[in-house]
């Protein structure tokens, strides 16, 4: 009831600041706001890993259209961040290795900086949702909300579907999720010389852990966008896997920065929680246009 009464005079507020032309752009931040208040860190399992019995597969392809030069370094911090931990790193650009053979080996898929389209044929997606359904995990850094952007499925496995993004510069990020092994080591305010990034096709169960600081943020484009804060990275569980993703690692430098590396290895850690390899017993996708969850 509470919930409700607050969210009734955050709308009220709105519709007297904006124009009705503004009102499906009031709509969609309004869905942020009941993300914010939904966002709990009681909802995570628990965070405990060993590592030495991971393995994960980063996917780096990239279809046609704007390439991120920061790949080679994210490769070489994740193999890194492997080594130090314990955990086994494949690395591929090859859309051929998504099948349910070779996907069974990873208790999780890492896309990092991915962009348009990067799946072939169909049987490679209907692969990668069998591997998710099977209880696969996924982490997705940077530009993955780039990825797919006409594919349903994946949207919503993601979170989101990238908009735009501010030019780059330092801006800070809030960390709303202090418990969360991604957010735990990081100051109440976290600052980065990235993008701020805006995403739309929102999954509604998402758990934000850090959000962009927008007052820091020089973006002309800014008061389209509701409130001081806009969510940049979030976990949940979905169609049968648990996923994370960041909206940081723009630049090629963030991927020898420890800080923003041990906050990817957090993400990894909540993703891997419990040891789990799939099982496609559980899974049913049959086509990459199968019903949604919801």
């Amino acid at each position: 009831m509470i919930f409700s009464i607050s969210i009734k005079k955050i709308q009220v507020t709105f519709l007297e600041r904006f124009s009705i032309a503004t009102r499906s752009t009031i709509s969609f931040s309004l869905f942020f706001v009941c993300v914010f208040l939904l966002s709990s860190p009681s909802t995570a399992r628990s965070f405990k890993v060993k590592w030495k019995k991971i393995q994960v597969l980063v996917y780096t392809k990239n279809g046609k259209g704007y390439v991120h030069d920061n790949i080679p370094f994210a490769v070489e911090a994740m193999r890194k961040l492997g080594k130090d931990n314990g955990f086994k790193v494949d690395v591929s650009d090859d859309p051929s290795v998504f099948t349910e053979e070779n996907l069974g080996k990873y208790n999780a898929l890492i896309f990092t900086s991915t962009n348009n389209e990067v799946f072939d044929n169909d049987s490679q997606k209907v692969a990668f949702m069998r591997y998710v359904q099977a209880g696969g995990g996924f982490l997705g850094i940077h530009s993955v909300t780039g990825t797919e952007r006409k594919w349903e499925w994946f949207k919503r496995l993601v979170g989101g579907t990238f908009v735009r993004h501010a030019k780059q510069q330092v801006f800070a990020e809030v960390v709303v999720d202090k418990k969360h092994p991604s957010t735990v080591h990081l100051p109440d305010q976290w600052k980065n010389n990235d993008e701020c990034y805006y995403v739309t096709t929102i999954n509604p169960d998402l758990h934000v852990v850090l959000a962009h600081d927008l007052t820091t943020v020089d973006d002309p484009e800014k008061p389209l966008w509701f409130g001081n804060s806009y969510p940049s990275a979030w976990y949940h569980e979905w169609d049968g896997g648990r996923q994370f993703y960041t909206a940081l690692g723009h630049e090629g430098a963030m991927y020898s920065d420890p800080v923003f590396m041990k906050h990817i290895l957090g993400g990894l850690q909540w993703v891997v929680a419990g040891n789990r390899k799939p099982d496609f017993k559980l899974a049913t996708a049959r086509s990459s246009d199968d019903p949604l969850p919801y």
